[in-house]
């Protein structure tokens, strides 16, 4: 918008803005500025500073008293004394000064510069006003789903928050109903961790559980594992229930690996300390049947069947550094890991020796 009481001046500055693709609107004094601003809404003010009735600087601070215009760029026009015409407007709440007679150049680089930092700030606002109504939104769906969460919030203790997210959404069925479906299982436990609890004080027990609890349970969260139970530095994970995912057995063999490389790094640091520990690991696939187990007022999620056991089994077979898995799960991810046989075990609980492999990386 061009404010200027002389009809020349505004024809002036208004066609050179024109030619330059601007669309503008012009008012004769300070009172009609005032309205223009409030009906047309312009991007910027071009204001002269001696008109009669009301001066730019009264237009200036009028347009800066308004909350809804308070940011609108104002550029004051003046053929006075620069420097001391620079404070009074500064006073006044202008953002920049031309000096008649009008450098074309100059005019067109003072608009640029200030549309661009008023365009930054409608967007700001414009993202604030967004924001805004995503916490409405937000607000409304937290007071909807409260009692949900109240009665779900518990399988948070066992699921990463994406699955438990889905199953407080309904994406899934109640996991704690019984139901049966096949799951690969991961059992892994510290090798000479009783020893070395029985013989280092408690504070550093807990400090090495506190550790090897943190990195292993990143990894469950970041494969999509389920956490079934752990008990001191024994852990039981299992893949594609409460919703299943794909490739369960390759998500828990990359786990399982992943596993392996975090406690060896662990163990540099426990070496140091004097703890000798190390790290083993047992894997199966098969049905299981699942659901809540327990009594009423203290229920856990769990999972019966021979695959737990199996991987179980396992897992104490297996040496320092070994991920063992059973003949049926190399037969789903052979073409994903090379692994070395260890020969046939014989494991508590099963009347027939086991077939079992050891996992010695991902194949290229």
């Amino acid at each position: 918008m061009v404010v200027d009481d002389t009809p020349r001046n505004v024809k002036l500055l208004a066609d050179v803005l024109t030619v330059k693709g601007y669309a503008v609107v012009t008012a004769a004094s300070g009172a009609e500025a005032l309205k223009q601003v409030e009906a047309e809404k312009p991007d910027l003010v071009l204001l002269d500073v001696v008109m009669p009735e009301m001066s730019g600087y009264e237009v200036c601070r009028r347009i800066r008293e308004n909350p809804a215009t308070g940011i609108l760029p104002v550029v004051m026009v003046t053929a006075l004394d620069p420097t001391e015409e620079r404070i009074k407007g500064l006073d006044a709440g202008a953002d920049d000064f031309l000096t008649k007679p009008i450098n074309q150049p100059e005019l067109l680089a003072r608009v640029r510069s200030l549309l661009r930092i008023k365009e930054l700030y409608d967007t700001v606002q414009a993202q604030a006003a967004q924001l805004s109504d995503w916490n409405k939104t937000l607000e409304r769906r937290v007071e909807e789903q409260v009692g949900q969460l109240e009665h779900l919030s518990r399988l948070k203790r066992f699921f990463s928050p994406q699955l438990a997210e889905m199953i407080v959404a309904g994406g899934a069925e109640d996991p704690l109903k019984t139901h049966r479906r096949e799951v690969t299982v991961v059992f892994l436990d510290l090798r000479g961790f009783t020893a070395f609890a029985e013989t280092a004080e408690p504070e550093e027990v807990m400090g090495v559980l506190r550790e090897y609890h943190t990195e292993m349970g990143k990894l469950i969260l970041a494969h999509e594992g389920t956490l079934e139970r752990f008990t001191g530095d024994g852990m039981m994970i299992f893949f594609n229930d409460p919703v299943p995912v794909s490739n369960p057995a390759e998500r828990a063999i990359r786990m399982a690996l992943a596993m392996r490389e975090s406690v060896a790094e662990l163990k540099v640091k426990w070496r140091k300390l004097g703890y000798d520990l190390d790290f083993g690991v047992g894997i199966a696939q098969g049905y299981a049947t699942i659901g809540a187990i327990g009594f009423e007022g203290r229920l856990d999620y769990g999972a019966i069947g021979t695959v737990t056991n199996l991987a179980s089994r396992l897992c104490g077979e297996a040496k320092p550094g070994q991920i063992l898995i059973s003949q049926r799960l190399l037969g789903t991810v052979e073409n994903v890991v090379e692994v070395e046989p260890v020969g046939e075990l014989t494991l508590k609980g099963f009347h027939r020796p086991v077939s079992a492999h050891n996992i010695l990386r991902l194949k290229r």
